[in-house]
Formats: C-alpha cells, sequence, structure tokens
C-alpha cells in the first residue's frame, strides 16, 4: 500500500501519514493534496512517498486516505521543498508552518473532494470573431442591428479579439455580444491577465540593456575577487564589506550578468519592502522584464502571479524581502543578500527564520554562490570573514572618491543644561536645517521610536498609562488623538483624566517622530517636511511615493525611524541628524551597541552622497559609549574587536550559539512553575551546553500572557534542538505554550 507523508499549515504538528486509495497513483512530493484532518478536509503538501502497512505504527489506528490530489506534478519545487524542511528543522518548528511560509497566496484551499482545482490566475472574457461571423459581415449582414455590425467590424480588425469590456467602451454591450454568439458569429474564451506590480509601482516594461555606469578602480579591483568565486561553480559565500556610497548595488548586477550568461539565476534579497523598487528598477535597467518582485507588500494577486512567472522559468532574477528566499528558481546561480546585517530579515513569528541564514543554505542546496553585503556587517558574518569561513572583499572608498561625511556630535546633558528640560532639537542640528534650506539641500533627521510622546504620566500618583495587554506604557500619537501599543496594536483615546488615581495632571514624557516632525515644522514654516515610518505609510504604496517625492526634491526634510538608514540614495541630502543616538542602549538586550553603531553608521552614510559634502549632527547623552564614538569614526574593525571582548566574556553569539524557549501562561505563577519543570529537565539531558534560567522576560506581559524566558547556551545547536524537542514531546500541553527562538536576535 503506497503511503505519503504529508504537512499541513496547523501549528507545532508535525507531517501526518496518510494512505493512497486502491486504485489511485500516489502523488509527487512536493504535489498539494486535500487530507482530512479531524472534521475538516485542509490542503497539505507532500514531503515523502513510499510503502507501508494499513496500521499507523504510532496509534495502532487504521490510516485515513488522501480525498483528493490537487497537482499531477510537484507544485512546490524540490529547492523550494528542500529550504522549507531545513528551516522546520533547524529552527524546531513543524513542517506545515515552514512549507506555508513557502506558498504563494491562494496555494492552500479548505475545499471537498474535487474542489480543490481552482485557479487563482485573473482572467478576462474575451469575444472573437467566428468564420460564419466573417461571412455575415462580407453579404452585408443584412439581418443585423447596427450595434451588433459594428461590434463585428471591431472583432474583424484584431486578431486576437476583444474584451467585453473594450467592446462595452464602443457601446457594444453584453446582450449584443451573445444574440452574436447564438448565432455563431462570435465566440467567447478567456485569457490569463498578468497583475504586474512594477506597473503600479510606476515602472513601466523596459528593454535589456546598461546601467551606464563606470566602475571605480576598487569596484573592478573587488568585482575581480568576487568573479573568481563565480567561476569556481559551487558554493562559496562572499561579504562584500562597503562604506555606504561605495557602490556594492553595481557589482550585484555586474555579477548577476556574468552569472546570467553562464545560463542560471539570481536572487536578491533586501531588508525592507521599501527598498525593493528602487533594487528591482536598477536590475530591471539591465535584465528587463525578466526580473521579478516578491514581498508581502504586494497584492496577492500580485504575488501569485510573479511566483509562477518565477516557477514557469520566465525569470532570470528575483528581487524581494525574506520570505523571496523561498522563490522557486531552479537555476539558482547567485545569491545576493544586500545590508546583511539587518535585523528584519528574521522572522519574529513561526517559522522564526532568518532570510540571511536560509539565503545562505540556499545557496550551499544549489551550489550557489551567497554573497553578503554591508557597511557593517553583522558580528557573526564578520567573525566568519575573520576565520576563513568566508571570503572578505573591501571596499574602503565611496565612489568618485567622495569623502565620508564631517561628524559633529552634540551632548544633550549641556544643551539641557542651556535650554531647559524640554529641548528635543539642538541649536546645532536646527541651524544645520536652516543652512540647508537655505542653499536649497535636503536633510534626514533619524529617531528610532514613533508617535509624538513615549508616554503618558500622572504628576499626582506617579503611573503612566500601560497597555492591559502587555507591560508596555501606551504610546501617544496626536494625529490621531490615540494611545497605542506597538505590540498588540491595542489602542484608546487619550485620557483627560488619570485611570488609577482620577487626577487630571497628565503630562506627556519622551518624543517620537511624530514629535520631531512638529518641531522642525514649528522651527522651520517654510520647510516642507515629511515623516516615514510605520504610522505614516500604513496604506500600500504610500512609502514609495512619498520616497518618489524625497527624490524628486519636492520635500525638504524627511523625518523618520530607522526606515530611512538603510539603502537609500538620495544625492542631494547634505545633512543627516540624528535625535537620541542612544535610544536603543537601554534595551536590555546583549546586541544593543551592535544594533546602535549600525543605525548610527548607516544613517550618517545617506549624507554627501552627491557633489556636495555631507554632514551628520548626532545628539547624544552618551557620547562617551564606544558603539558611538566608533560609528562617528565610521571604525568597523575596532568596534568589532571591542564588542568581541564584550561577546567572549558573557559567551554569547558569535562565540557561543543561543536558543530561547520562552513559556507563555494567563498567570505569572503558572508561567514560573511549568519553566522551572522545564529547565530542570533540560539540564537532566544538558551534556553539550548549558542552561540558563528561568527568569522573567524584559517584558513580561505581551498580548495577555505572562512570559517567563529559559537560555540554552553552547557550540552544539542540534542538541540544543533535540534536548527541547525530545523533553516538549512528552509534554504535549506545555508544547503548546512555549516558544522556541534559535538564533534570537533579540530576547525581549
Amino acid at each position: 500500500m503506497s503511503v505519503v507523508q504529508v504537512a499541513v499549515p496547523v501549528p507545532l504538528l508535525s507531517s501526518l501519514t496518510y494512505r493512497v486509495p486502491p486504485g489511485r497513483e500516489a502523488p509527487s512530493v512536493g504535489a498539494r493534496v486535500l487530507v482530512p484532518i479531524g472534521s475538516r478536509v485542509v490542503t497539505g503538501c507532500v514531503i515523502a512517498v513510499g510503502h507501508e502497512g494499513g496500521a499507523d505504527s504510532s496509534s495502532g489506528s487504521e490510516l485515513k486516505a488522501i480525498v483528493d490530489t490537487i497537482d499531477e506534478g510537484p507544485f512546490l519545487p524540490h529547492a523550494v521543498l528542500e529550504i522549507a524542511l531545513w528551516i522546520s528543522e533547524y529552527y524546531a518548528c513543524g513542517p506545515g508552518a515552514a512549507i506555508a511560509a513557502a506558498m504563494p497566496p491562494q496555494a492552500w484551499v479548505q475545499r471537498g473532494p474535487r474542489q480543490g482545482r481552482v485557479t487563482a490566475f485573473k482572467t478576462e472574457r474575451v469575444a472573437r470573431i467566428t468564420d460564419a461571423g466573417r461571412e455575415a459581415l462580407r453579404d452585408g449582414a443584412p439581418r443585423l442591428g447596427q450595434r451588433q455590425r459594428d461590434g463585428l467590424k471591431s472583432l474583424a480588425e484584431t486578431a486576437n479579439g476583444m474584451t467585453t469590456g473594450l467592446l462595452a467602451a464602443q457601446q457594444i454591450m453584453s446582450d449584443t455580444l451573445r444574440r452574436l454568439a447564438t448565432r455563431g458569429y462570435l465566440r467567447f474564451d478567456h485569457r490569463r491577465v498578468e497583475r504586474d506590480p512594477f506597473v503600479s509601482l510606476g515602472q513601466d516594461s523596459v528593454a535589456a540593456g546598461d546601467t551606464g555606469i563606470v566602475l571605480t578602480l576598487g569596484q573592478e579591483r573587488a568585482l575581480g575577487e568576487l568573479l573568481a568565486l563565480v567561476e569556481c561553480d559551487g558554493f562559496r559565500v562572499g561579504l562584500l564589506h562597503g562604506v555606504t556610497g561605495s557602490g556594492k548595488t553595481e557589482i550585484y548586477v555586474r555579477l548577476a550578468r556574468v552569472v546570467c550568461g553562464r545560463g542560471r539565476q539570481t536572487l536578491v534579497l533586501v531588508p525592507e519592502i521599501v527598498l525593493a523598487p528602487a533594487v528591482a528598477g536598477t536590475f530591471r535597467t539591465v535584465f528587463g522584464d525578466r526580473v521579478a518582485i516578491q514581498h508581502s507588500g504586494l497584492s496577492d494577486g500580485e504575488r501569485h502571479d510573479q511566483w509562477h512567472r518565477i516557477r514557469n522559468g520566465e525569470v532570470d532574477v528575483v528581487v524581494g524581502t525574506r520570505s523571496a528566499v523561498f522563490a522557486p528558481l531552479d537555476k539558482l546561480g547567485l545569491v545576493v543578500v544586500d545590508e546583511e546585517h539587518d535585523s528584519s530579515y528574521k522572522q519574529e513569528e513561526s517559522p522564526r527564520y532568518h532570510g540571511r541564514d536560509a539565503a545562505i543554505m540556499r545557496g550551499r542546496q544549489a551550489g550557489a554562490v551567497v554573497l553578503l553585503g554591508s557597511a557593517t556587517p553583522s558580528m557573526e558574518s564578520y567573525h566568519n570573514a575573520v576565520t576563513g569561513r568566508y571570503v572578505r572583499v573591501v571596499l574602503p572608498q565611496r565612489v568618485l572618491d567622495r569623502p565620508l561625511p564631517a561628524i559633529q556630535v552634540v551632548d544633550m546633558r549641556e544643551e539641557l543644561a542651556a535650554q531647559g528640560a524640554d529641548v528635543v532639537l539642538s541649536s546645532v542640528l536646527l541651524d544645520g536645517l536652516k543652512s540647508r534650506l537655505e542653499r536649497g539641500e535636503q536633510a534626514l533627521v533619524l529617531l528610532n521610536r514613533r508617535g509624538y510622546a513615549a508616554a503618558i504620566l500622572c504628576r499626582q500618583c506617579g503611573q503612566a498609562i500601560e497597555c492591559p495587554n502587555c507591560s508596555i506604557t501606551l504610546t501617544f500619537h496626536r494625529s490621531a488623538g490615540r494611545m497605542r501599543c506597538h505590540y498588540c496594536s491595542y489602542s484608546q483615546p487619550r485620557p483627560t483624566l488619570c485611570p488609577n488615581c482620577a487626577g487630571p495632571y497628565l503630562e506627556r514624557l519622551g518624543f517620537g517622530t511624530e514629535r520631531i516632525e512638529s518641531e522642525i515644522e514649528r522651527a522651520l514654516p517654510e520647510a516642507r517636511v515629511a515623516r516615514l515610518d510605520s504610522d505614516s505609510v500604513r496604506r500600500r504604496g504610500v512609502a514609495a511615493e512619498l520616497l518618489k517625492r524625497f527624490g524628486a526634491g519636492d520635500i525638504d526634510v524627511l523625518v523618520g525611524t530607522q526606515m530611512i538608514a538603510k539603502g537609500h540614495d538620495f544625492p542631494a541630502v547634505t545633512l543627516v541628524g540624528v535625535v537620541s543616538a542612544d535610544v536603543g542602549l537601554g534595551v536590555a538586550d546583549f546586541r544593543a551597541a551592535e544594533r546602535t553603531f549600525q543605525l548610527l553608521t548607516q544613517v550618517v552614510g545617506r549624507a554627501g552622497r552627491g557633489d556636495r559634502r555631507g554632514e551628520a549632527v548626532i545628539q547624544t547623552f552618551h557620547p562617551d559609549h564606544y558603539s558611538i564614538g566608533f560609528a562617528c569614526r565610521q571604525a568597523y574593525e575596532p568596534f568589532f574587536e571591542a564588542e568581541m571582548r564584550f561577546r567572549r566574556g558573557m559567551r554569547y553569539p558569535p562565540v557561543f550559539a543561543m536558543v530561547n524557549a520562552i513559556v507563555r501562561a494567563g498567570r505569572f505563577g503558572d508561567a514560573m512553575r511549568q519553566a522551572s519543570e522545564l529547565a530542570d529537565e533540560l539540564r537532566d539531558r544538558a551534556d553539550r551546553f548549558e542552561v540558563l534560567g528561568p527568569a522573567p522576560a524584559p517584558i513580561l506581559r505581551l498580548r495577555g500572557e505572562h512570559r517567563v524566558q529559559i537560555f540554552l547556551k553552547g557550540k552544539h545547536r542540534p542538541a540544543m534542538r533535540e534536548a527541547l524537542q525530545v523533553v516538549l514531546a512528552r509534554r504535549p500541553k506545555l508544547k503548546r505554550c512555549v516558544t522556541i527562538d534559535v538564533d534570537p536576535l533579540t530576547v525581549l
């Protein structure tokens, strides 16, 4: 009897075994099938096919049969299935969760037998003239009305027919067409319409060509070193360590052209959706319409159609965010991970995979070259480079030898002493903004915290207004007149009285991007100011339009969060201001210094990319902190050495690997008790790792649940994963309440 292992999109569930009904051919690995789970029939993906007896070996019960096979062959290509199953194993999540992330939109259906074969392609109804219709026109069509004759004439002039919509625009309506079809003068069929995301992005169809950029000597040298990796025809990882503005993107394009010439394809990952259109546009300059884009900002229809273009081999280059690691490329030769250090590559819900690390494994499985690019490489990647696991290639200078921005550090302790406690923008930054406005230049102002005020505090009882679901203060958003939790999205109107003591003395504490925007508008009323953060660009396309306006010079000052620090190239920007540069240093996370250094270095690098030299003003209360000092000097190697001393002493990554297990419960006592029991069982198996905790998580309550953490540290990830899985398998109820995060980027 043929049996199949099926992964279904049910959290924490392992693959399930089903039998193939007698007389029916076993489905292919990678095909979708309809299978019963309880009273439901759901879509699953076949991950293995074999032969077995008729009983489920785990329970002794008769195996259930698959209900239907949706695909005649593999729907998910072998390469995509392989990377999804690797993610399932490495990140200790169910195979269904990983495969669900790999599926295009509308691939999962929950329907009865024989109803699974639905198409998610968009079609349009097309009318075509028949031979009888042409004959009727030649005879003068004496029995036809004027509209019918006009319709047949229009159809006779087209080789591929006309859509009913176009005919309706000519006042030839459906009743007229139906009567003509009844008489056999025309026929209807349906034509697939591709939903092209580049149209909505304002990028028209383009022919393949050249960027027209002449490489610098530094770029030529770096390209030569990387081409040597490509020539090896095998898996290698390179780290392109180039200062901001050194021209890394052009090197990506040149490498992709070589790979394409060898009959293979390129995958390019970027950390943010807002970066994808510009990068895709650069590649379309060279590869024309054989470029696809994949990210969650597209409509489901656009993502679906782009996925199938890739699947059908119509694409040479795919540009996308972390989910594009699942793009169905079958001849992958080059994988580029731009801004590889960026934390956006880590998914914070199941499957909790890191896009960069999954991309490296995708390259290994395909025998492709993987190129990681950054001006501020992650500690892990740079450690791999200095220890010889990766090939390090350096771009130490900007294009055209443009100098790095001059940096001025403002000690905000002195500003507060001189101007009072309410000061937000230093006199140095305001003067810099004024001078740019007078010269017709542009400025970026960064504060990595959104909203207007970080908290509302009652001066009578001293209590801040907190989220009812999370142990987090609510952030005040003045434009909406509401207070919001940035973790669970709870919101409420701003109260007039303290909910704790009914006192009327409510005071705003701290500030966010909305406040910075307001302060600049007040100080410089003639300036055109805009804001780029996740609040201001909720609607699709707003971010791209805002960046387009800024690039066209329609905005003088762009205020934003870390979204403005990544990958943008605006030649007219000559000033970058950083408000509260140390906002991330107070976070209880061992990566705080690394993130601060990266963010400052990246945003400072947005200035001076044109003919005029850039300047940066960094406001901080901790000017002597090593991460800020090294960022001001753009000194990566000294920062790396200083941070590695800290990581070695504390046995943190990249010296040791970590797994974070978070136990969740409605009451803190229950969470702590269950976590203690779990930690004790893990210690009994901890021969190759150490167990730390349990301890309350820094954010103790999140979305209504209390959270307690257990950390596993060691140099052997498989042992840590296996121990967790074995212990949790014995306690299925607890398993549903535990979040496992392998290689966590945040420990909050």
